[in-house]
C-alpha cells in the first residue's frame, strides 16, 4: 500500500501538466461523448479513482462519483475540493446494481492480482445499467515494461486480445478498442528497453518516470499526442503504451 500511496502523490503532482495525462484526456473525451450521446441526467462512476482528478472531466458529461481503496489519494482529492469520493474496493463496490450510465476504470486493472481483476470487472458489469458503457484504460505491450511499471506495481500489461477476453467474459460487448500513445512508440520502446537492460529501479527511484519533462519537451510531446487524438477519431493504432476500450452492457 505504501508504494501505491507514493504513486498517487507523484501522479497528483503531474496530472495537470504532464503530456501523458493531457494526451489521455484527449483520447478519452470522444468516447465519453459517444457513451453519453442522447442521454440526460447521466450518472458516472470511476472505479479506483485515485485522487479523483478524472472526475473533473467526467463531470462535463453528468454527475460523477469515484472511489478508491487508498486513503492518501482520497485525501488529496478532497483537499482539491472533490466531494463525491468514497473509500472502497473495486472488487466489492458498495453501489447499487444497474445504476450507472458510464463506468470508468483508468489505469487500475493492470495492478490487480488475477482474482481481484476478474472480480472488479464483474462488479463493473453489475453496477452498469443495461445499455450502459464501460470505459477502460490499461497499460499495454510487455515490450514497454520499464521504470513506470515499478512505480505502478504492474502485475501485467495487456494486449488487445487479452483485454477483450477479460471484458467479454464478464458479459460486455466491445464497441471500440485501440492502443494509444502510438505516436511515441518508437522512442518509448528504446527508452524502456534500455531501462530493462540496466535494471529496473526501486520504487523511490522510479518516481522520476512520472515527473513533468522540461517545458519545451513537454509542450512538444503534448502536441504530438493531440495530433494522435485526432487520428484516433477515425483509425486505430497497431501499437502503443496503453489500451483504451469502450464496451457496452447488453440490454438483454
Amino acid at each position: 500500500m505504501r508504494e501505491m500511496d507514493q504513486l498517487l502523490r507523484a501522479t497528483a503532482r503531474a496530472e495537470a501538466r504532464h503530456f501523458w495525462f493531457r494526451g489521455f484526456r484527449r483520447f478519452v473525451t470522444p468516447l465519453l461523448y459517444r457513451a453519453t450521446n442522447g442521454l440526460s441526467d447521466v450518472r458516472l462512476v470511476d472505479f479506483g479513482c485515485g485522487t479523483g482528478a478524472n472526475l473533473d472531466l467526467l463531470d462535463r458529461f453528468g454527475r460523477s462519483y469515484g472511489f478508491d481503496l487508498t486513503f492518501v489519494g482520497l485525501r488529496i482529492g478532497r483537499e482539491a475540493g472533490r466531494t463525491r469520493l468514497a473509500q472502497a474496493s473495486v472488487s466489492d463496490a458498495p453501489l447499487p446494481s444497474d445504476a450507472f450510465d458510464v463506468v470508468t476504470a483508468f489505469d487500475v486493472l493492470y495492478g490487480l492480482p488475477d482474482a481481484i481483476e476478474h472480480a472488479a470487472v464483474r462488479e463493473m458489469f453489475r453496477v452498469a445499467r443495461p445499455g450502459g458503457h464501460l470505459l477502460v484504460n490499461v497499460a499495454a505491450m510487455d515490450c514497454l515494461k520499464g521504470d513506470h511499471s515499478v512505480l505502478g506495481r504492474e502485475v501485467r500489461r495487456y494486449s488487445r486480445a487479452s483485454l477483450s477476453k477479460l471484458l467479454t467474459d464478464a458479459g460486455f460487448v466491445i464497441e471500440r478498442i485501440t492502443y494509444t500513445n502510438g505516436s511515441l512508440f518508437v522512442p518509448m520502446l528504446a527508452v524502456r528497453t534500455y531501462q530493462r537492460w540496466r535494471g529496473l529501479p526501486e520504487e523511490a527511484e522510479a518516481e522520476t518516470d512520472i515527473s513533468v519533462p522540461f517545458g519545451p519537451l513537454n509542450a512538444l510531446l503534448t502536441g504530438v499526442l493531440y495530433v494522435e487524438s485526432w487520428w484516433l477519431r477515425w483509425f486505430t493504432n497497431p501499437a502503443g503504451s496503453s489500451l483504451l476500450c469502450l464496451a457496452r452492457k447488453p440490454v438483454a
